[in-house]
């Protein structure tokens, strides 16, 4: 059985520049950490390996920099990493990113379960894992909140459906993204990592994605594009209203119309 968990790097610091031109994050010279929700994708996936004797594939997306995260998942138990990265893949989309993803997957070779943590803090748009599974034609459970059972065909979870959890079964091949509070994730182990640094890292190209449509990756291939990207203004300014009830009611109405916070009705 072949498990993959898709991890990011992340910065870690708010402190991110823009490309004004692009609306990219301009990612050079900033720390860098994996994406929390990943770190409880991979305790995730060390827990079914060791149910079932899974193998984990760890596969990013980046510069080579995002090496780095792979060498993290190795210390959280995966056993092979896999780094796509070529200047095609740059400023991607989640459709254009999800994509690409799929098809390095399809590249892997012979994978049962994907893992991806529910989003990524500089996007958080929960959607490439969803969308990985349309892109490989396999279902899919997002926002799973525990692991029920594991059998050789399968998994049960619970399901966050906001209103209320649902127990769901899904069936190999599958992908699922999970919630933060599925798993406390462990340490990074020092004997993993030392053990780590003799494990193999393939780098794939989009010449490496046999079948893959170039027009449908990176920033060209991203139907979505970020038309502006501005800081929020702040305003301190307060007013005290003071009087009887009927008077302070009185006041405030004539604020919120003449702020045209309050439409009056014709």
């Amino acid at each position: 059985m072949n498990i993959v968990v898709c991890v990011k790097q992340v910065p870690a610091t708010q402190k991110v520049d823009v490309d004004p031109k692009t609306g990219v994050l301009l990612r050079n010279g900033i720390d860098t950490k994996m994406n929390p929700f990943d770190l409880v994708a991979m305790e995730a996936a060390k827990k079914i390996a060791a149910r079932t004797g899974a193998k984990i594939h760890a596969l990013t997306m980046g510069p080579n920099s995002a090496i780095e995260v792979l060498k993290e998942s190795f210390a959280l138990g995966a056993n092979e990493g896999w780094l796509l990265s070529d200047r095609r893949f740059a400023g991607a989309d989640v459709l254009a990113t999800a994509y690409s993803l799929a098809y390095a997957i399809r590249a892997i070779g012979n994978v049962d379960l994907i893992i991806c943590g529910k989003q990524t803090t500089d996007g958080d748009t929960a959607q490439v894992g969803p969308e990985m599974a349309e892109v490989l034609g396999i279902p899919h459970i997002s926002w799973a909140l525990e692991l029920e059972e594991i059998d050789e065909k399968g998994l049960t979870l619970r399901q966050d459906l906001t209103t209320k959890d649902a127990i769901v079964r899904i069936d190999y091949p599958c992908l699922i993204t999970v919630e933060k509070s599925m798993y406390q994730p462990d340490l990074p182990s020092y004997r993993l990592y030392k053990a780590g640094k003799d494990l193999k890292i393939h780098t794939l190209t989009a010449d490496d994605l046999t079948l893959i449509d170039h027009t449908r990756i990176g920033l060209n291939g991203s139907p979505t594009q970020v038309e502006r990207i501005f800081a929020p203004s702040s305003n301190t300014d307060t007013q005290r209203l003071e009087g009887d009830i009927d008077n302070i009611a009185d006041k405030l109405y004539t604020i919120l119309k003449n702020t045209k916070l309050l439409k009056e009705e014709v």
